[in-house]
């Protein structure tokens, strides 16, 4: 019983190693391996801590008790279990829910302000520059209101149509900025 406890955890350990040394050639080739399965907790973090666990206590209730050989492997098991469900719970999952994208759809972009950085013609196209996110984008535009628009001019995005902003000078009332 002891040869089993020790080799999940020299296995266990052996796979945190690996898994900080080449965690990422590793993800590319497994990626999605075990997708069919569809269950969240069946992470390999958690699945690697409860091996190493398992095989952790079941050393220390071997060596400092004087328990059978089964209940040993059930008190192992139940610490492995709570070790894992604290490690998903507490780390695993709100990890996963924390991911941001950078990306974002031009259609987004209809009712934000803006400021011109290339002159819009009347009947031509320029450029503006747009905050999203924490960084500034830069798009095409036109003039909704046919309405040539000076550099440094504050507008709001009117509508999107095929991948042009189409956007109208904005008119800020006193007292506003």
């Amino acid at each position: 019983m002891e040869a089993l406890f020790w080799g999940c955890l020299v296995g266990g350990i052996l796979f945190a190693v690996v898994t900080v040394l080449l965690g990422d050639i590793l993800s590319g080739a497994i990626d999605g391996v075990l997708d069919f399965l569809s269950v969240d907790f069946l992470n390999p973090m958690v699945l690697a801590s409860f091996i190493t666990v398992f095989g952790g206590a079941g050393i220390m209730l071997g060596n400092y008790t004087e328990l059978t050989s089964w209940l040993q492997i059930i008190l192992a098991m139940l610490a492995a279990l709570v070790i894992s469900i604290l490690l998903y719970f507490g780390y695993v999952r709100p990890m996963e829910n924390s991911e941001n994208s950078t990306g974002f759809s031009i259609q987004e972009l209809a009712g934000r302000i803006g400021e011109v950085t290339i002159p819009l013609p009347a009947l031509g196209y320029g450029e503006v520059m747009v905050r999203v996110g924490a960084s500034n984008t830069m798009h095409i535009a036109s003039s909704f209101d046919k309405q040539p628009i000076a550099a440094g001019v504050r507008v709001v995005v009117v509508e999107v149509a095929d991948g042009v902003l189409r956007v109208s000078e904005l008119e800020e009332r006193k007292g506003e900025m």
